[in-house]
C-alpha cells in the first residue's frame, strides 16, 4: 500500500484535487469533532499533457435531478448494456453508439486512470475571444508612452480572429470606433452621469429598432453590422488600432495646482460592461482596465480631486471616516455581478505610487476571475512582463486562459455541499445536495467562473449528513463529481469531468487511520481561505481568535499528552507542521493589515484565494534558501537564526523575491573581492542566488518584486518581517552564544507560540 503522502500526490497530479481528510468520518457528529471540515482544493483546469480531450459528448444519468456523468465508479452490466449511477443508483441504458462495449472493449470514461476526462462539445456556434481595453489617459507622459507600447505589443500576441475594442477615459469617456478608415471617430460620454445598460446600447446604436419590436431588443451577436463598429477582429484593425494607440494623447483637461486629475473610472467600466452585455451576452470576454490613479469623479469615485484630502487609510476605515467607501464598493459590486452573469471577466492593472482604489474595485476581479496586477509605474519590467504573461501559451501553443466557465458539484447522499471560496459567483442552482450550513459562497451546487487558468483553484466545503446511529456499511465510499464546462481559448466548448471517491471510516474505532489521512498542507490553505473570507467582513482580532480556537481544538483532539503537563504534548507526523503554518498565517499580510495599505491587502488577498496549493503555501510560509562556501544551496528554516554573516539568503514570498547578503559577504562585496581572479569562488557565490531568482521570475504570475539587499540595508525589512523572531532584543543574551541576527520586534516567536499552544491544549479547564 502506498503511503498517504504518495496517495495524495498521485491524486493531485491526476485530478487536481487535495482533500483535508482522505478517510471520511461516517457521521455528522464525528465530522464536526475533527475541527477541520471535510473539504478540498480543486484546480479545474490542471495542466495534463497526457490527457487528450475525447471527441464525443458525455453520457448522463437519466434521472432529472441527478444528471451525473458516466464514470469509472459506476457499476456496469456489459451484457444488458446498462450502467448504474453511483450517485442516485438509477439504472440507465447505454446510448446506441456504445453498442460494441464489453469488459475488454471499454470506453475511456470507464477506465480507472481516467477519473478526470475532457469532452469536446460539437454542437452550438463557436464564439471568438474578446478583449476590450479600457485605458486611463490621466497618466504622466512617460507612463502613458510605456503603456501604449505594451498595448501595441499585446495586439501581436492575440489570435488573428479575436475581437478587440478600445475605450479611453479621463474627465470624459471615449468609445473608439475601429471600423472607419482614415479617420478616427469616437463616441464621447460625460464622466459624471450614470447610464443604464439600455441607454448605453441605444446611444452607441447597438440596438436595432428595425429588426425588433418596440422595446428595441439587442440584436443577435452574429449580426456583423453591430459587432464591427466597436469590436473588430484583430487581423482587420491591427494597423488602425496600432496607429490609434500610438496617437493617444494625455487627457487634455488642465489639472490646477493642488488638485488630482479628474478620472471617470466608474463610468468607463460601466460602458465597457454595457457594450459587452449588448453585443456578446453569455460569451467569454475580457475587459482589461489600465489605471494610474484613483477614480476622482462620478459614480464609483474613491477620493475627491483635492490633493489635501488624502485617500482613505485603515485608520479612516476603522473610524468610519472614509466617506466614499460604501457607495463606491456597492457601485463596483453591482458592475461585477452584471459582468459575472454574462461570463465576462475584468482585469485591473493599477500602476501608481499611491493607492488607486483597489479596495473598492477588487470585487470586479474577485467575482469574475480577472487578474489584478499592481506596480509603481507602467514603465517598469514588473508591469510589462506581468502583462505579457497574461498571453502565455501552453504545451499545445494555446492560451492558458479559458472563459465563461461553470462548475457543478455532485455528491453521494451522505455528503452535502456547504459552499466554495474562490473567484466565483453563485448560480443559485437548487438541488438535494445543498447543506444548510453555508460556508463562503453557498446555497448552490453550481458556480460561474468567468475566467480560468491552469492554476485557478477553488476551495470547496462539504458537510457529512449521515446520522450517528445509522452506520455506513463497511467498505462504503463517498463520491464527489466535479463538472466544469468552459470555452477553451481555441473557441471550442469543453466539459471536464473529475470523479473522486474516499472511504468512510468509523471515527470511534479508526481514529488513528483518520488522523494519518490528514493532509496538513491542504488543510492549512483551506482554513486560511476561510480566515481570509471572514476577514473581509469581520474585525481582524476576531478572525485571529477564531483561527487560534480552531488550532487549540485540533491539538486537543489529536495531540497526545498528560492533563496539565505541557512538556508531555506530542503531535503525530501528519499534523506536526500544521501549527507552524498557522503561526506564519497569523503574521501574513492576509490577516495583518498593519504596514499594508487597504489596496495592498486587497491585492494580496485576491491572489491568495485563487492560487493553487503550492503557491498558496509559499504565500503563507515563504521559502528560504541559504548559499555558503560549505556546499550547495540548501533550504533553511524561516527563522532569524538562519541570518548569518557569511551566508547569502534567497527568500521567495510569492509577491517578492529577496536576496539578502550577510554582514561579512556585504563587506567583501563592497571591497570588490569578486573582481579579483583569486576570489573566483566568491564571484560564483554571488551569482548563484541571482540565477536561481531569475528562474522563478521567468514563470511566476504576477511577476514578483525583485529586491537585492544586505545586512543593515533599508530593504532588509522585507526579510526581517517574515522570519520567525527567535532572537530579539528582549532575549538576546539568554542564549549563551549569539547565532543569527537579533530582530527588533515585540512579536512572539514560534517557540513562545508553541509553548502557549501546548499549555492551552493540555489544560483541564479548557
Amino acid at each position: 500500500m502506498a503511503t498517504y503522502q504518495e496517495f495524495i500526490q498521485q491524486n493531485e497530479d491526476r485530478d487536481g484535487v487535495r482533500f483535508s481528510w482522505n478517510l471520511w468520518p461516517s457521521s455528522r457528529l464525528e465530522a464536526t469533532r475533527l475541527v477541520v471540515p471535510v473539504s478540498c482544493l480543486f484546480t479545474p483546469l490542471k495542466e495534463r499533457p497526457d490527457l487528450p480531450p475525447v471527441q464525443y459528448e458525455p453520457v448522463l444519468c437519466s434521472r432529472a435531478n441527478c444528471k451525473a456523468v458516466l464514470n469509472p465508479l459506476c457499476q456496469v452490466d456489459y451484457r444488458a448494456k446498462i450502467w448504474a449511477c453511483n450517485f442516485c443508483f438509477q439504472r440507465n441504458p447505454f446510448p446506441p453508439s456504445y453498442a460494441g462495449i464489453s469488459d475488454v472493449n471499454q470506453p475511456a470514461e470507464l477506465m480507472p486512470q481516467f477519473s478526470t476526462i475532457e469532452y469536446i462539445v460539437q454542437r452550438g456556434p463557436s464564439n471568438p475571444l474578446i478583449f476590450l481595453y479600457v485605458v486611463d489617459t490621466c497618466l504622466e507622459e512617460e507612463d502613458l508612452q510605456a503603456l501604449k507600447e505594451s498595448l501595441q505589443m499585446s495586439l501581436s500576441l492575440l489570435p488573428p480572429n479575436a475581437l478587440v475594442g478600445l475605450i479611453t477615459f479621463g474627465r470624459m469617456v471615449q468609445v473608439h470606433e475601429l471600423s472607419c478608415e482614415g479617420i478616427a471617430k469616437s463616441y464621447v460620454f460625460r464622466g459624471t452621469k450614470e447610464l443604464s445598460s439600455k441607454q448605453i446600447q441605444e446611444m452607441l446604436g447597438l440596438t436595432n429598432p428595425a429588426a425588433s419590436g418596440p422595446q428595441g431588443r439587442p440584436v443577435a451577436p452574429q449580426d456583423p453590422a453591430v459587432t464591427c463598429r466597436f469590436l473588430q477582429p484583430v487581423h482587420k484593425v491591427d494597423m488602425n488600432l496600432t496607429d490609434l494607440l500610438g496617437e493617444l494623447q494625455r487627457d487634455p483637461w488642465p489639472v490646477p495646482q493642488g488638485k488630482r486629475p479628474l478620472r471617470s473610472t466608474g463610468i468607463a467600466l460601466s460602458i465597457a460592461v454595457g457594450v459587452l452585455e449588448g453585443t456578446f451576452p453569455n460569451t467569454g470576454a475580457r475587459v482589461m482596465m489600465f489605471t494610474g490613479g484613483p477614480p476622482t469623479q462620478g459614480p464609483g469615485m474613491v477620493v475627491g480631486d483635492e490633493l489635501k484630502t488624502p485617500i482613505r487609510s485603515w485608520h479612516d476605515i476603522t473610524k468610519d471616516n472614509a466617506r466614499h467607501l460604501k457607495k463606491a464598493t456597492k457601485y463596483y459590486e453591482a458592475l461585477a455581478n452584471r459582468a459575472a452573469v454574462n461570463g465576462h471577466s475584468i482585469d485591473i492593472y493599477a500602476c501608481a505610487l499611491d493607492q488607486t482604489g483597489l479596495l473598492e474595485m477588487k470585487c470586479l476581479s474577485n467575482l469574475t476571475g480577472g487578474h489584478i496586477a499592481m506596480g509603481d509605474s507602467f514603465n517598469t519590467s514588473l508591469f510589462k512582463q506581468t502583462f505579457q504573461r497574461v498571453f502565455s501559451k501552453d504545451y499545445n501553443g494555446e492560451f492558458r486562459m479559458a472563459f465563461g466557465g461553470t462548475l457543478e458539484v455532485k455528491t453521494s447522499r451522505e455528503l452535502k455541499v456547504s459552499g466554495a471560496i474562490g473567484p466565483c459567483v453563485s448560480l443559485n442552482a437548487k438541488g438535494p445536495c445543498i447543506s444548510e450550513n453555508e460556508v463562503g459562497v453557498g446555497g448552490t451546487t453550481q458556480w460561474k467562473i468567468c475566467s480560468l487558468s491552469p492554476s485557478t483553484t477553488l476551495a470547496l466545503y462539504f458537510e457529512v449528513v449521515n446520522q450517528h446511529n445509522a452506520p455506513i456499511p463497511q467498505g462504503g465510499r463517498g463520491a464527489v463529481q466535479f463538472v466544469t464546462q468552459y470555452q477553451h481559448s481555441n473557441t471550442q466548448r469543453r466539459i471536464r469531468v473529475t470523479t473522486v471517491a474516499r472511504n468512510w471510516a468509523d471515527a470511534q474505532s479508526q481514529i488513528q487511520h483518520i488522523e494519518s489521512s490528514f493532509d496538513q498542507e491542504a488543510s492549512a490553505v483551506i482554513m486560511a481561505r476561510l480566515g481570509v473570507f471572514r476577514a473581509e467582513s469581520e474585525e481582524g482580532p476576531d478572525v485571529l481568535r477564531w483561527l487560534d480556537r480552531q488550532l487549540i481544538r485540533l491539538c486537543q483532539k489529536f495531540g497526545q499528552f498528560n492533563k496539565d503537563d505541557p512538556t508531555s504534548f506530542k503531535l503525530s507526523e501528519s499534523l506536526s507542521l500544521y501549527p507552524q503554518f498557522m503561526f506564519h498565517l497569523r503574521r501574513s499580510p492576509f490577516l495583518q493589515v498593519f504596514n499594508n495599505s487597504p489596496d495592498e491587502c486587497s491585492y494580496y488577498r485576491h491572489h491568495f484565494v485563487q492560487q493553487d496549493l503550492t503557491q498558496s503555501l509559499i504565500m503563507i510560509q515563504p521559502i528560504l534558501y541559504s548559499y555558503s562556501f560549505h556546499g550547495p544551496p540548501e533550504p533553511v528554516l524561516l527563522d532569524s537564526g538562519s541570518i548569518l554573516p557569511d551566508r547569502i539568503l534567497l527568500m521567495d514570498t510569492f509577491f517578492q523575491l529577496v536576496i539578502y547578503h550577510g554582514e561579512t559577504i556585504a563587506q567583501w562585496r563592497k571591497a570588490g573581492y569578486q573582481e579579483q581572479p583569486e576570489y573566483e569562488n566568491f564571484k560564483h557565490l554571488l551569482v548563484a542566488p541571482v540565477d536561481d531568482a531569475q528562474e522563478i521570475l521567468q514563470t511566476r504570475f504576477p511577476m514578483p518584486r525583485y529586491i537585492d539587499t544586505e545586512h543593515g540595508g533599508s530593504q532588509a525589512r522585507f526579510l526581517l518581517s517574515k522570519v520567525n523572531p527567535s532572537q530579539t532584543h528582549n532575549n538576546l543574551y539568554s542564549w549563551g552564544q549569539e547565532t543569527g541576527a537579533p530582530i527588533l520586534t515585540d512579536d512572539v516567536s514560534l517557540q513562545v507560540f508553541m509553548d502557549h499552544l501546548k499549555k492551552l491544549a493540555v489544560s483541564s479547564a479548557a
